[in-house]
């Protein structure tokens, strides 16, 4: 399976504005983690129960990627902190 390529996350200098807008952090697919390492990170980043990590855990196995948050940007970013604790691959998109 080839390895998929994911750029560093840009760092946002300017979010005026950012309040009325819905954030996403995208969650790729990797390699590197055990399947039920990253369900339960989704777990510890998100307050989901199992089967809906597991749900979104799958989603970006399969199709490469799959949305794990939606929401404020302060939130969207607290998120995406957990999920890199362990070097999984994340963006945070509008």
């Amino acid at each position: 399976m080839p390895v998929l390529e994911i750029p560093e996350s840009e760092v946002v200098e300017d979010i005026g504005g950012s309040e009325a807008r819905e954030w996403k952090v995208i969650l790729y697919n990797d390699d590197f983690h055990l399947f039920e390492q990253v369900v339960y990170q989704v777990q510890k980043a998100t307050g989901y129960p199992y089967q809906r990590a597991l749900a979104i855990t799958m989603e970006a196995h399969t199709t490469g990627r799959a949305v794990v948050w939606a929401g404020a940007i302060e939130e969207c970013l607290r998120v995406e902190a957990v999920l890199r604790e362990i070097g999984l691959h994340t963006d945070i998109v509008a």
